[in-house]
């Protein structure tokens, strides 16, 4: 159980974030708590990749804080997000095709405080991931769809994160390889990272996870813990079609 009564690991407050001319945020407000594994939930669109782009500085919000570990940082870089402890790992996985798992790995860890540390890294993340560590020359895109999200997150998870935003880490794999995913993610929680996931299969997203949030329309609609929401009547509907 997470103890609420402790200080947020994240709080965003009142976040406003557009594109141009379109509003993507309306207002998000959520905490996520050290320790924990919480979920975004909500259709294409609603605002749940946004919400990760602006927490990482990937997108400048208009309006609201975002604070982390006690700091404000929506003005910050996202080389200086990273710095302080937030990683993210985007939809799609985005890796380098033409070079190595191991390239792909070494890349994560580019901050100053993970740089001196290179080696004792990449055998952290092959032992957490001894499938990788088979394939560690073995060029990115000619790996299958579940290894390399595994390469994704472990790229992630090389920069030492307090924080990791995965963002449909089960996006394009078949069922039984994002069961592995999410067996991995619940893992990574239990070694004390705090884990905040965007996922579209809402009964894996939520089985993983303390906490959720529905987001709607830019906004949160809907929160509470995992098991109350999976067992929502709105939410079976909407998402599980129950």
């Amino acid at each position: 159980m997470t103890d609420n009564s402790q200080s947020s690991l994240l709080a965003m407050e009142n976040v406003r974030a557009s594109y141009g001319d379109f509003q993507a945020l309306f207002g998000i407000s959520l905490k996520v708590y050290p320790g924990e594994i919480v979920t975004l939930i909500g259709a294409n669109g609603a605002g749940k990749t946004t919400t990760l782009r602006v927490i990482s500085g990937l997108l400048k919000l208009r309006s609201g804080k975002v604070i982390f570990d006690g700091q404000e940082i929506g003005s910050l870089p996202p080389h200086e997000i990273v710095s302080r402890g937030v990683s993210h790992v985007p939809e799609g996985r985005q890796l380098f095709s033409y070079m190595s798992v191991e390239e792909n790995l070494v890349l994560g860890a580019y901050i100053e405080r993970t740089r001196k540390r290179i080696p004792q890294l990449l055998e952290q993340q092959f032992a957490f991931f001894p499938r990788l560590k088979e394939r560690r020359a073995q060029l990115a895109g000619t790996l299958s769809g579940g290894e390399q999200q595994m390469v994704a997150i472990a790229r992630g998870l090389m920069a030492q994160p307090k924080l990791l935003l995965l963002d449909e880490p089960s996006l394009g794999l078949a069922p039984k390889i994002a069961e592995e995913v999410f067996q991995k993610i619940r893992q990574i929680g239990e070694l004390g990272v705090t884990v905040l996931v965007v996922e579209q299969n809402v009964v894996d997203g939520l089985s993983v996870s303390q906490r959720g949030y529905v987001v709607e329309n830019g906004t949160i609609r809907m929160e509470g813990s995992a098991q109350d929401l999976l067992a929502d009547k709105e939410v079976r509907a909407a998402y599980l079609g129950l």
